[in-house]
């Protein structure tokens, strides 16, 4: 298999997850039904958003990975950031939502736990 199927093959699960971001930021407000817990939804945020940082890391290629995990955790700490904030902005125009910067918050910490995560392991890995 060549090296740029290989690496187009490997977009594919970043790309159903931002899918998947952006059908449920299109709900209208009145038809998400989460629990009544107490800050569920930046949970929410944060754990779709780590499963984005996790597949975003996929992207990469291993040698890319052990040669800059550093790089690796900063571009993908910024991807999600910056898909965090146009998911807002698209929010702000589906009926029933709204923006929020702490939405956007809760997205970056979800990412970047999860690359801090990685980021560790592939540092007792070496």
């Amino acid at each position: 298999m060549s090296r740029n199927l290989l690496a187009g093959l490997r977009t594919i699960p970043m790309a159903l997850v931002m899918g998947i971001i952006f059908l449920f930021s299109d709900q209208r407000g009145d038809t998400l039904h989460l629990p009544p817990l107490p800050g569920i939804d930046k949970l929410a945020h944060a754990v779709i958003y780590g499963v984005l940082a996790a597949t975003t890391i996929f992207v990469f290629s291993n040698s890319y990975k052990e040669k800059r995990p550093r790089v690796v955790l900063v571009v993908t700490t910024l991807f999600c950031l910056c898909y965090g904030v146009s998911d807002e902005f698209h929010q702000y125009f589906v009926p029933g939502r709204k923006a929020s910067i702490f939405d956007i918050v809760a997205d970056v910490c979800g990412a970047l736990l999860v690359g801090l995560v990685w980021a560790g392991w592939q540092k007792r890995r070496q």
